[in-house]
C-alpha cells in the first residue's frame, strides 16, 4: 500500500501517514526487530524495507513522546529513581528512569556517565515536564551521586528544600520491574548504533509505555483502538 507524498508532518514520504503510524505503534509497543516488522507489514500487503522502518522511528518516535506529554495525568510526589544499562555502539551506557508510587512513568535520560552531573540533568529534565510536581520523596539506591545532586539542587533552589531523599533499594522494586519492559523492547535490536538514535528510539518506547499504562487522559491503556485513534489525532491523521 504505497501512496503519494503526504502533506504536513509526513510530507515527501512514499507511504501514507496511516501506514507510518501503524508501523511506529507496533515497533514501539512490542519486542520485535525491524526485519520482523517488515515481514508483518508484508503480510498486510505493505512492502517496506527494514531500513525505511528505522528511518521512520528516528523521524517520529521522539516527536510522538513530545506530543503525548501534555495529555498525561499528573504524577504523584513520590518518585522512584534508578538507572539501568543500555548498550550503545558496543559500550554500556546508563538509562536514568523514574516512576511514581503508582508506577506511572515520570521521565528518562540516557547518559554516557553515571555521576552527580548526570543525576542533576535527569532531575532537571523530569521537573520540567508538564505532568510532574516537585517530589515529596525521592527513593534511590546506594549510588553516592544522588545525595550530592539533590543537595546541590536544593542549594540552587532547583528542588524543593523539603524533598526527602531515601536510599532504600527494596522500595525501588517498582522502577526496577519497569526496567524489564525496556529491556524486552531493546533486546531484538541487539543494541544501538549511537547515542542519538538510542535516545530517539527510547523516547518512543517510553511514550507508548505511558499510553499503555493508562497515563493519558480518557484513553484506556488496554484499548488498542483508542490508543491508535489518540496517536492519529496527535498527528492530525484520520484513524
Amino acid at each position: 500500500m504505497t501512496a503519494a507524498a503526504q502533506d504536513g508532518f509526513f510530507k515527501r514520504r512514499h507511504f501514507t501517514s496511516e501506514v507510518i503510524l501503524w508501523a511506529l505503534r507496533w515497533y514501539l509497543a512490542f519486542p520485535i526487530s525491524y526485519r520482523d516488522l517488515a515481514a508483518m507489514l508484508s503480510d498486510r500487503g505493505v512492502t517496506v524495507d527494514h531500513t525505511t522502518l528505522f528511518r521512520w522511528v528516528q523521524a517520529y518516535a521522539a516527536e510522538l513522546e513530545q506530543r503525548v506529554r501534555p495529555h498525561l495525568r499528573p504524577c504523584t510526589g513520590s518518585w522512584r529513581v534508578d538507572e539501568t544499562y543500555i548498550k550503545v555502539k558496543g559500550a554500556w551506557t546508563y538509562l536514568y528512569r523514574a516512576v511514581d508510587s503508582l508506577g506511572q512513568t515520570i521521565d528518562f535520560l540516557l547518559s554516557a556517565q553515571r555521576d552527580a552531573a548526570a543525576a542533576k540533568r535527569f532531575f532537571r529534565k523530569a521537573l520540567a515536564q508538564p505532568h510532574t510536581v516537585n517530589p515529596r520523596t525521592i527513593t534511590v539506591d546506594k549510588n553516592p551521586a544522588y545525595p550530592r545532586a539533590v543537595a546541590d539542587m536544593k542549594q540552587a533552589g532547583e528542588l524543593w528544600r523539603f524533598s526527602k531523599l531515601r536510599q532504600r533499594k527494596y522500595l525501588n522494586n517498582i522502577v526496577e520491574q519497569d526496567h524489564r519492559r525496556i529491556k524486552r523492547l531493546v533486546r531484538p535490536g541487539l543494541g544501538f548504533g549511537g547515542l542519538g538514535s538510542a535516545d530517539q528510539t527510547l523516547a518512543g518506547y517510553e511514550a507508548m509505555a505511558m499510553i499503555r499504562k493508562g497515563q493519558v487522559h480518557n484513553v484506556d491503556g488496554r484499548d488498542m483502538q483508542a490508543q491508535a485513534a489518540f496517536i492519529a489525532g496527535l498527528f492530525d491523521v484520520a484513524a
